[in-house]
């Protein structure tokens, strides 16, 4: 097995996709510094700045004090607090619906939400925007079951593909996608696609982990400011809420069926009491944060334009989250050292995490950047061009 490691990453390295681990150290909001030199950091997803904010810190370490340090048990066991209820509750109020689930981490909500919902319906068809976060994709997988995929963002392609499959009054359909899309940083028509699921009887199920904090009345996401929500929304706290964990949000019935058969939140350790904190903090600031909202968003539009007049590709774009789109992996892998050597961290992202031949320097900003950083980030790149 050694010997075909080593081969596998002779090939990675070969098609330019080999992966290392290059540690950091946080120096304040927005920048970190690396090898003795800071950089402003322009890869992270604390869309707000919050991972360094007083408020987070204090209450995180206030709880610890109060309640210690560990998860100790799973939630059904005696790991439940009465901070993981309060929480939900706060969440759901967030969100607009009537109950909330607190999971471990994004990746875990994904993977493990689908084999639960998919057991009750072995048949269902299920379809999913194509460019869906890969722990959909795993949690579908893991459930299964094959995904239906319809082109990214295109509903008119679902409505023709929900006509020709999934058609049947006793066959579950389930429609999968992203608010905001992680690699891209364009959204989802969610209005529309909700009106497509009614009409189908379709089960709505959208990612809010990049939306969360960022978009939406009081930064509580794209899905709140609908009248009719999707039947499932996940979230997280690891990007502009500045934490760490997830959250389920819908139905009492559905949170109360995830309880039971939801193996990923079943046979997990809860989430501990500093990371409590970090979430309570956070969801009492956000909706405060309108003012924040607006620069980060007033920058991405800065950064587009400029960007734009550099002859750059930024697609579909129109969130904090912009993509230099360059194409191979080896040119977006040079792009990102010129830029490193001139002060700015901008990984590129490389197959298979984007399709082949759309490797880019996924650009994601922060309310703490200011217009004089994304000025000279765009002077450096036109010094690198």
């Amino acid at each position: 097995m050694h010997r075909r490691f080593a081969e596998a990453l002779a090939e990675r390295k070969a098609r330019g996709q080999y992966r290392e681990l290059r540690a950091v150290s946080p120096v304040r909001p927005g920048f970190m510094r690396r090898d003795g030199r800071e950089f402003c950091d322009l890869s992270s997803n604390d869309y707000l700045g919050l991972a360094h904010h007083p408020a987070l810190i204090e209450r995180s370490s206030a709880w610890a004090q109060a309640m210690g340090t560990g998860g100790r048990a799973s939630r059904l066991v005696v790991g439940t607090l009465d901070a993981h209820s309060e929480i939900e509750s706060k969440i759901a109020a967030f969100k607009g619906t009537e109950a909330a689930l607190l999971f471990a981490s994004g990746w875990q909500a994904n993977a493990a939400i689908f084999p639960a919902l998919l057991a009750l319906a072995p048949d269902a068809a299920i379809f999913a925007d194509r460019l869906v976060h890969a722990s959909i994709h795993h949690g579908i997988a893991a459930a299964g079951h094959r995904q239906i995929r319809f082109r990214h963002n295109d509903l008119d392609h679902l409505e023709k593909l929900l006509g020709e499959r999934g058609s049947g009054d006793d066959e579950a359909r389930f429609i999968v996608t992203e608010s905001v899309f992680s690699m891209d940083g364009d959204r989802c028509d969610l209005a529309r696609l909700t009106q497509i699921a009614r009409a189908h009887d379709a089960f709505l199920v959208v990612d809010e982990a990049h939306a969360t904090g960022v978009l939406g009345k009081h930064g509580a996401g794209l899905s709140a400011e609908l009248p009719d929500k999707p039947d499932l929304v996940m979230g997280t706290f690891s990007k502009a809420m500045g934490s760490f964990g997830a959250y389920v949000a819908g139905s009492q019935t559905l949170c109360d069926y995830l309880i039971n058969a939801c193996s990923g939140f079943i046979y997990s350790t809860a989430l501990p009491p500093p990371v409590l904190g970090a979430i309570d903090a956070a969801l009492d600031l956000v909706p405060q944060m309108d003012a924040e909202r607006q620069h980060l968003a007033s920058l991405a539009a800065r950064l587009r334009a400029g960007l734009h007049d550099l002859g750059h590709d930024t697609g579909a774009s129109d969130t904090q989250i912009v993509p230099l789109l360059v194409g191979g992996e080896v040119k977006a892998m040079a792009l990102s050292r010129a830029l490193e050597d001139r002060g700015f961290l901008c990984t590129a992202i490389r197959p298979p995490t984007v399709p082949p031949g759309s490797s880019r320097l996924r650009l994601a900003l922060s309310s703490v950047h200011s217009e004089a950083d994304v000025d000279a980030l765009l002077q450096s790149l036109a010094d690198a061009r």
